[in-house]
C-alpha cells in the first residue's frame, strides 16, 4: 500500500482530495440520521412524509445522462422511505409514457427541443405545472434553470438547485451559450439562497470563490458491478484485459487528443479502445480519428449497459481525461466496475479518486503512467482490487439518498441547508481539525 502511495500520488490534489482521503473510510451510519432526529424534537415537519417534485432532465426511465441516471437511483429511494415522489419528463422523447416507475410518479410536460431550448421551455413548463401540485420541495438539476427558479423563490416555494459542472466552460457551447450558463451561476445564489447544491468539495469552493455562493455538497453516486460476460468485447475486436478504455463524448475539454498523445509515446502494445462519440458533426473528431494511428479503435457510441460494462470490467485501464468538475459519473462507474483509473490531474478527480488511482498532468506523464502499469502489473491489480471500495465507503447511492433526504426535510422546515446541512457541519469540522 505504501508503494502505491509513493508512485501513485501525483502532484497535491489539495483540500479537497485530503477531506476526501479522510471519508474514505467513513462508514455512512449517518449523522444525517442523528441530525433529523435532534431537529425532530424541535419541528414537526421531521415527523411526517413529504411530497416532492424533481426536474431538470430529461426524464425517466432513461440513462441519456448522469442527470437521468441519478433521478433513476434517488427517486425510487425516496419513495422507499414513504416519500411521495414526482419526476418531470420530456413529454417529445418518450413514445411510451407510463404513469409511474417504481413508486415514482411520471408527469410529461411539452418542450421546443432544440440544442439551445429543449432543457430551457421543459424546465418552464414544469414550473407552471408543479405550482398545482402543493409539494413540499423541488429539486432542479443544471444551473442553465438557475433563472427559472426566480419562481418559486418569489411564491416562497421550497427549491433546491443542483448547478452540476463548469458548463460556461464547455466547448460545444457558442459564446451566447457559454455566457448564458455564467450568468445563471454568478446569479444562482443570489436566486436561491438558501437552496445551492453542489456535487463536489472543490466545486463547492470554486463557487464560494468565484460567486461568493456557499453550498450544501451532495455527491453523485455509484454503483459496483463485475464482468459476467467478457465474450462481449471480441463484438467490438477486442481482447479481454489487452486494451486500455476511454469511455466519454468526444468533446475537447475531454482530453481525447491529449490521450491519444500519450497513448502513442507510451510503451505498450495494447491497443486505446474510445468509446463514445458526439452527437452533432465535429471537426474535432474527423481531426481525432485522422491522427490516432493503428492502435486506436473506435467504437462509436455504445447504447447497451451491459456491453459499456463488459467494456469497462475485462479493460487493462481506464483513461479518464475530463476537467470540467464536479463529481464525474463516469469516474464512479470506473471505481464500481473495479478499473485501474488513470485519471487527468484536476481537483475534482483527485477528490473522487482520493488515492484509488494514478493522475497524469499531460500526454507525457501519461505515457509514464502507463509505462508504470505495464511494467508492473500487481500495482494495476492492487488499484483494480481497491477502486470499488471507493463506491462502498462514500460513494454509494443510499448515503447519497441519506443527504437529499435531510436536505429536503431543512428546506421544508424553513431552514438553511447552505449552513447547516451535514456536508457542511462535517466539512467545517475537519477543516477546524485540520488548521489545529
Amino acid at each position: 500500500m505504501n508503494a502505491i502511495s509513493a508512485e501513485g500520488h501525483v502532484g497535491n490534489p489539495g483540500k479537497s482530495a485530503d477531506y476526501e482521503k479522510n471519508a474514505a473510510t467513513d462508514t455512512h451510519e449517518p449523522e444525517t440520521s442523528t441530525n433529523m432526529t435532534d431537529a425532530a424534537k424541535l419541528n414537526p415537519v421531521y415527523g411526517r412524509k413529504l411530497r416532492l417534485a424533481i426536474f431538470g432532465g430529461r426524464g425517466i426511465p432513461s440513462t441519456y445522462s448522469g442527470t437521468e441516471t441519478f433521478f433513476i437511483e434517488l427517486a425510487p429511494r425516496l419513495v422507499e422511505r414513504g416519500h411521495d415522489v414526482i419526476v418531470y419528463c420530456r413529454k417529445a422523447l418518450f413514445k411510451d409514457r407510463p404513469p409511474v416507475y417504481k413508486g415514482v410518479r411520471l408527469i410529461y410536460t411539452p418542450s421546443i427541443e432544440t440544442k439551445n431550448f429543449g432543457t430551457f421551455t421543459h424546465t418552464l413548463a414544469c414550473m407552471m405545472d408543479v405550482q398545482r401540485r402543493k409539494v413540499d420541495a423541488m429539486l432542479i438539476t443544471n444551473v442553465a434553470n438557475a433563472f427559472h427558479c426566480a419562481i418559486p423563490r418569489l411564491l416562497r416555494q421550497n427549491c433546491a438547485l443542483n448547478v452540476d459542472g463548469i458548463e460556461w466552460k464547455r466547448g460545444k457551447w457558442g459564446r451566447l451559450g457559454k455566457g448564458y450558463f455564467y450568468w445563471n451561476a454568478r446569479l444562482s445564489g443570489k436566486i436561491l439562497p438558501k437552496g445551492i447544491i453542489t456535487d463536489a468539495y472543490a466545486m463547492r469552493k470554486l463557487y464560494l470563490d468565484e460567486f461568493k455562493t456557499p453550498s450544501a455538497c451532495i455527491a453523485y453516486g455509484g454503483n459496483i458491478e463485475t464482468s459476467s460476460n467478457p465474450e462481449v468485447v471480441r463484438q467490438y475486436g477486442l481482447e479481454p484485459g489487452n486494451y486500455y478504455l476511454i469511455a466519454s463524448r468526444l468533446v475537447p475539454e475531454n482530453n481525447a487528443a491529449l490521450i491519444v498523445e500519450g497513448f502513442k509515446k507510451a510503451p505498450t502494445k495494447r491497443l486505446l479502445a474510445i468509446a463514445g462519440d458526439a452527437n452533432y458533426r465535429s471537426g474535432f473528431i474527423d481531426d481525432l480519428k485522422q491522427n490516432a494511428g493503428e492502435r486506436v479503435r473506435f467504437l462509436g457510441h455504445v447504447d447497451s449497459i451491459e456491453h459499456i460494462k463488459e467494456l469497462h470490467c475485462n479493460s487493462y485501464a481506464y483513461i479518464h481525461g475530463h476537467m470540467m468538475g464536479g463529481t464525474n459519473p463516469a469516474l464512479l462507474k470506473a471505481l464500481g466496475f473495479g478499473n485501474c483509473i488513470l485519471a487527468h490531474e484536476n481537483p475534482f478527480n483527485a477528490e473522487v479518486l482520493a488515492g484509488h488511482g494514478l493522475l497524469f498532468r499531460d500526454a507525457a506523464d501519461l505515457a509514464a503512467k502507463i509505462q508504470l502499469i505495464e511494467d508492473r502489473p500487481e500495482l494495476a491489480e492492487e488499484y483494480r482490487r481497491r477502486a470499488p471500495e471507493r463506491i462502498r465507503n462514500f460513494y454509494n447511492w443510499d448515503r447519497i439518498t441519506d443527504q437529499y433526504e435531510e436536505l429536503f426535510y431543512q428546506l421544508a422546515a424553513g431552514e438553511d441547508p447552505t449552513r447547516v446541512h451535514s456536508s457542511v457541519t462535517e466539512e467545517a469540522v475537519r477543516e477546524s481539525t485540520v488548521r489545529c
